[in-house]
């Protein structure tokens, strides 16, 4: 049975052969009730987290991964709809967007009086990696894009994201929902059906954390929020902004890391995906499909990026931290990529070789 959530989308949750929950979100009511009718075995058992005590960094350990599927031919493509004798994780013959939990997930659902242990350096005791990991397919397209999708499609793929982002905050051992899409090869990908992932996490990120000090203390100093400030700065500056609406922008960020970095951000800003409204919502697509397609039309090629959602955590931070929508390519020219130093590897203190600026002209240029 089908389920209206926001934007006019219904989502009709069904069960995969393993017991993993898969959900459709369609733009209209569509009766969903394609069965899994492969003998497919259980979930492999939960990895388990270990503290790095140099950083009090939290590290995932999950060797069941080594074995996932790794990059198939079109013909055995796992998220594409299933055909006749051909069946994949996708029961249904079509679909708009569908979201189920990752088949070799590196967190996953703990025993129910599960905790993250104390920091306590050396001493401080592994403990079973709590999380979840989902898959969310763009587009039955196997040849499609994020970019080259319709504003209708794309509006589906936000109300996906929120939806989820709402169900896992709910969970009582989650801290961080990210969502976030690598696109090709050459960033690690593994499936090139378009496809996104969603990790949600028992604990901040390390960057999340470095990205709350900053706006907790801007916050502390001013009252106002830091990226406020730093969008109005975007909007005065007018030099690295590449599109914009009445409700996001988006623009090169004044201290770029990589040769082609867009952020995407609401003017009117929100802590999280869920709590984006029916305007924010409706205006998010076409913003979101010319930043991409300027993106891919820089060199004529379809560029590999990063795509990452940053937005409040769960439980704190959400009077000062914002969310934004960071994309990231390693591509620097035709048949050049950018790699990390050992400044940027080891150091994690960035060089960038080409100014923020020129990057902007660069992506503003492209023929749109």
């Amino acid at each position: 049975m089908s389920q209206k959530i926001s934007g006019g989308v219904f989502r009709s949750d069904l069960k995969l052969a393993d017991g993993r929950t898969i959900s459709y979100y369609d733009g209209a009511e569509i009766k969903r009730s394609a069965v899994d009718t492969r003998d497919e075995k259980a979930q492999p058992g939960i990895g388990h987290l270990r503290l790095d005590p140099l950083v009090n960094e939290w590290i995932s350990v999950a060797s069941h991964r080594q074995h996932r599927v790794f990059l198939p031919p079109k013909n055995l493509c796992p998220l594409c709809a299933s055909k006749g004798d051909k069946l994949t994780e996708i029961p249904d013959s079509d679909y708009e967007v569908v979201v189920f939990g990752n088949k070799s997930p590196a967190l996953t659902a703990p025993s129910s009086n599960w905790q993250l242990p104390q920091i306590n350096g050396i001493d401080t005791p592994n403990a079973d990696a709590a999380g979840a990991c989902e898959v969310v397919c763009y587009t039955s397209n196997h040849d499609s894009s994020f970019a080259k999708l319709t504003e209708k499609q794309i509006r589906t793929v936000l109300e996906a994201w929120k939806d989820r982002d709402a169900a896992l905050s709910r969970l009582n051992y989650i801290e961080y929902v990210f969502p976030f899409e690598n696109r090709g090869e050459e960033v690690g990908v593994t499936i090139s059906h378009p496809h996104g992932q969603i990790y949600a996490y028992s604990f901040v990120p390390p960057r999340v954390e470095k990205m709350l000090q900053a706006a907790d203390a801007h916050l502390k100093k001013t009252g106002k929020v830091l990226l406020d400030d730093v969008i109005a700065r975007e909007i005065k500056d007018k030099k690295r902004i590449i599109c914009q609406n009445t409700e996001w922008i988006a623009y090169v960020p004044y201290a770029a890391r990589y040769p082609f970095e867009i952020h995407i951000a609401p003017k009117r800003s929100v802590p999280a995906l869920q709590d984006l409204d029916q305007s924010q919502s409706e205006q998010f697509a076409a913003v979101a499909k010319e930043s991409l397609s300027r993106l891919d039309g820089v060199f004529g090629i379809e560029m590999a990026y990063i795509a990452a959602w940053y937005q409040a955590p769960v439980n704190i931070g959400r009077d000062s931290m914002r969310l934004h929508w960071q994309i990231v390519s390693v591509r620097r020219q035709p048949g050049k990529l950018k790699y990390l130093s050992g400044s940027e590897s080891a150091m994690g203190a960035f060089i960038m070789d080409l100014e923020p600026e020129q990057s902007a002209e660069q992506l503003k240029a492209v023929k749109y």
